[in-house]
């Protein structure tokens, strides 16, 4: 009897701990859709405000874990995004330069494209560097010169599409470069845009 008795606790202890197992798991799961319903919604929500808020969530959504419910670090992930497609832009526009026999106005304008968007990919990483540092007592200082910054970096895009107009420029090499630049200067509005509703919320986190 004394044996069946200590069995019976035994096997109560052991149903016992599966129960709790299986209660922390059910919690774990039960509050991870919130949370991350909760920050895309957020992400969403910040998007309304920017030029392009299709392109906006769709870059930053698959953030959300990293973002929260932040307007530092959705700003800041913005910056990233535009400072990764704008690298990847560049690396584009040196490989057509090299690999295709442009015509020589346009070679001309790869160049000058090449050149105002390292620029622009300079100040995005001025920005990057810049955001991470704000603090209370210069949060005023580095805001002003984030919005300068990416501003900035908005007009170089704007000159690099300047450099491609006219008929003449037609071919391969404007229709590739005009769709990355259309991409990262829309990117670029949006990260700027986040960056102004950051300084207008003033919230350190």
């Amino acid at each position: 009897m004394q044996g069946s008795s200590s069995s019976s606790r035994h096997v109560l202890a052991i149903l016992l701990i599966i129960l709790q197992i299986t209660s922390s798991i059910a919690k774990t799961f039960s509050h991870k859709p919130y949370h991350t319903k909760r920050n895309t919604e957020y992400i969403r929500s910040s998007c309304t405000t920017t030029t392009y808020p299709r392109l906006c969530y769709r870059s930053l959504s698959i953030y959300a874990s990293k973002i929260n419910t932040s307007p530092r670090l959705i700003a800041h992930t913005a910056l990233l995004v535009t400072f990764r497609a704008s690298k990847s832009t560049s690396r584009l526009m040196r490989k057509i330069a090299r690999t295709h026999r442009l015509k020589p106005r346009v070679a001309a304008a790869m160049a000058d494209c090449i050149e105002v968007i390292d620029d622009s990919i300079d100040e995005l990483q001025k920005s990057i560097g810049e955001i991470v540092r704000i603090r209370r007592s210069n949060f005023v200082l580095i805001m002003s010169d984030l919005q300068t910054w990416v501003s900035a970096a908005l007009t170089d895009e704007d000159t690099c599409m300047d450099g491609f107009s006219g008929r003449a420029m037609n071919g391969y090499a404007k229709m590739m470069v005009r769709k990355r630049i259309v991409k990262i200067a829309h990117l670029t509005s949006n990260a700027l845009a986040l960056i102004n509703n950051y300084a207008s919320s003033q919230i350190l986190d």
